[in-house]
């Protein structure tokens, strides 16, 4: 059965709409609830507002979700389309849409902003000096969803259905100290000759201490005697001889005052993630800067070969 009708006779609530659509993405009321920030009867009352209006079923469910009736997929790629040029039209009104000047703001951890995006700035100025780079350098992460940054790179891949996510590489991080330091534990040759010596630490859940413990280290909480949650001052305190940290062996490798941990030892893999908000498809400057991220920081790094 279509969904026959005059459409321009529909006055629409995007706000019923936009129910909807999430709730057809995230395929349940209750991740839809969590998506868009609402309390899940609130939403569940809307969608059938929607469909009361309409005249149709749009759902059926399925356990404890939902699936599309075949009018609720026509609607879907009606309501998509609103959505994307509402968005369009947002944009061209703050004269945004098209323009290649104008405001980035580009999320990173503070040792990813500090050491890997310099470089890769220096070509952005040179291709498009109208665009304006802001930094948001921190642990935490940015949501992007109420702009708080335009991109971000993460360590993870983002639920949120209006994002749009690119895996850029798998990141080998190694253990890093100074040859003083890896002098005075005796040269280890071996996991478990680790089992005195100090870690800066920059997890508060534990999972870096069961980590290490996992290749066989021994190590309890009294070889954490330093905590930070600030990836620089642990990268700092790493060169300054205080004890062990972790880091990106891209980063590390580059750093002359420091050398690896038992250099054999298997690397700690993390996925490096280029998040953005789906005006990434209509902000000519947001698509430029994420292009050239995702071009530069995706590129296959020596480490990659081992």
């Amino acid at each position: 059965m279509r969904l026959c009708m005059d459409w321009r006779s529909v006055k629409f609530d995007w706000n019923r709409a936009r129910a909807f659509l999430v709730t057809a993405e995230e395929g349940s009321l209750s991740a839809a609830a969590r998506a868009l920030g609402m309390a899940q009867p609130t939403l569940g009352r809307q969608v059938d507002a929607l469909e009361e209006e309409l005249g149709v079923v749009l759902f059926e469910r399925v356990g404890r979700g939902f699936t599309l009736t075949p009018s609720g997929e026509e609607l879907l790629e009606h309501v998509r389309a609103m959505g994307e040029a509402a968005n369009r039209v947002s944009l061209v009104s703050m004269g945004q849409a098209q323009a290649i000047e104008g405001t980035v703001k580009i999320a990173a951890s503070e040792a990813h902003a500090m050491i890997l995006l310099p470089p890769i700035l220096v070509k952005l100025r040179a291709i498009e000096p109208g665009i304006r780079i802001e930094i948001v350098a921190g642990s935490g992460s940015s949501d992007l969803r109420r702009r708080e940054a335009d991109i971000a790179i993460r360590n993870y891949r983002p639920e949120e259905p209006d994002l749009i996510a690119k895996k850029l590489r798998d990141i080998p991080a190694r253990l890093y100290a100074t040859p003083g330091y890896i002098e005075r534990l005796g040269n280890p040759k071996l996991p478990y000759d680790l089992r005195h010596a100090d870690f800066i630490n920059i997890d508060r859940t534990g999972l870096f201490l069961k980590g290490m413990n996992g290749l066989g280290m021994g190590l309890t909480e009294k070889n954490f005697p330093i905590m930070t949650e600030n990836y620089l001052v642990m990268w700092g305190m790493v060169k300054g001889g205080l004890g062990i940290g972790v880091q990106d062996a891209l980063i590390g490798d580059a750093e002359p005052l420091v050398r690896r941990v038992l250099p054999e030892l298997q690397p700690l893999v993390f996925s490096m993630w280029l998040v953005a908000h789906r005006e990434v498809n209509t902000s000519r400057r947001v698509r430029v800067v994420y292009d050239l991220l995702a071009a530069e920081l995706g590129r296959p790094t020596p480490e990659d070969a081992h």
